[in-house]
């Protein structure tokens, strides 16, 4: 059995691309406490293993973890713009993971990160990139920021503030 949070996501998934509705959260008293809690949340959805779509919140920006995991489901799953929208029959082909991510801090030196433990969002002006931590085949914090630097098109070279923060990861 998936965690109740990787179920919501499914469920909102399942509705929204079946019949265009988005559901409502669970009532507080069905809720576990990781729904009630304000923090921003990852969906990823992969595909017979490859990435089919991701999208989050590096804060909050709705009521509790529940309505958050909802909207970012809904959003990985109809709005990456790397992907087209998820059709119907792929649903039972997803495997989905959400993260709860921790308030991201400020990191003064890179000694301070570690691709498996901390995720990273670097900024430069108005641009930003995240990158989730303990991803396959991300090994090293060089690899980590020049991943996101280049999601938010940020040059080799440009002067950058760097974030990091932790995951709760449910499967």
């Amino acid at each position: 059995m998936a965690h109740p949070l990787v179920e919501l996501a499914r469920k909102a998934i399942e509705e929204y691309v079946k019949h265009g509705r988005v559901i409502p959260p669970p009532p507080p008293e069905e809720m576990t406490p990781e729904m009630k809690e304000k923090a921003g949340t990852f969906v990823s959805l992969k595909k017979h293993g490859e990435l089919r779509g991701c999208i989050g919140t590096f804060l909050p920006t709705q009521p509790n973890v529940a309505q958050e995991v909802i909207k970012n489901a809904i959003a990985a799953a109809t709005q990456d713009p790397r992907f087209p929208p998820v059709q119907p029959q792929e649903l039972p082909e997803l495997t989905i993971s959400v993260d709860v991510l921790s308030p991201p801090e400020p990191v003064k030196d890179l000694s301070e990160l570690d691709p498996k433990k901390y995720g990273v969002i670097v900024r430069s002006g108005w641009r930003q990139g995240l990158l989730l931590p303990d991803l396959e085949g991300i090994d090293t914090v060089e690899q980590q920021l020049a991943i996101a630097m280049a999601k938010a098109g940020i040059s080799p070279g440009e002067p950058i503030e760097v974030y990091r923060f932790t995951v709760r990861r449910y499967k």
